[in-house]
């Protein structure tokens, strides 16, 4: 993602924010919350220099990462790809933000250190 052209340049990442969801295709993996990392990349709207160092003029990542845990929690689902597209389309329509990215890890399997999807997904209303 370094050295995206505008208007994709301004980016604020948050990186393996911990959270639990039911999760999983055969029931009982799904019985009990499971552990999963989700890592975000947003582009606000506006550039750097047009924020008058006023968090009001930016998207706030701290309200970011709440919202993403929040929805995440409140998900039960078989595919990780299904979780992370409808929680990048929620952030989309909740906050000013132009694009998304969004990595989600799960820990499923004993012999490997994880199992995750990435996508993007960007928006056009400003």
């Amino acid at each position: 993602m370094p050295n995206e052209p505008n208007p994709f340049s301004d980016r604020i990442h948050i990186e393996e924010l911990e959270v639990s969801t039911h999760i999983g295709v055969p029931e009982e993996e799904r019985a009990a919350p499971q552990r999963l990392t989700v890592s975000i990349s947003f582009w606000p709207y506006h550039g750097a220099r047009d924020l008058a160092d006023n968090i009001e003029s930016t998207v706030n990542y701290s309200a970011v990462a709440e919202e993403a845990k929040n929805f995440v929690r409140n998900q039960s689902v078989n595919l990780i790809e299904t979780l992370a597209d409808r929680l990048a389309m929620h952030l989309l329509k909740t906050f000013r933000m132009q694009k998304v990215t969004l990595e989600l890890r799960k820990f499923p399997l004993e012999d490997a250190k994880y199992v995750s999807v990435t996508l993007t997904r960007t928006t056009s209303i400003g």
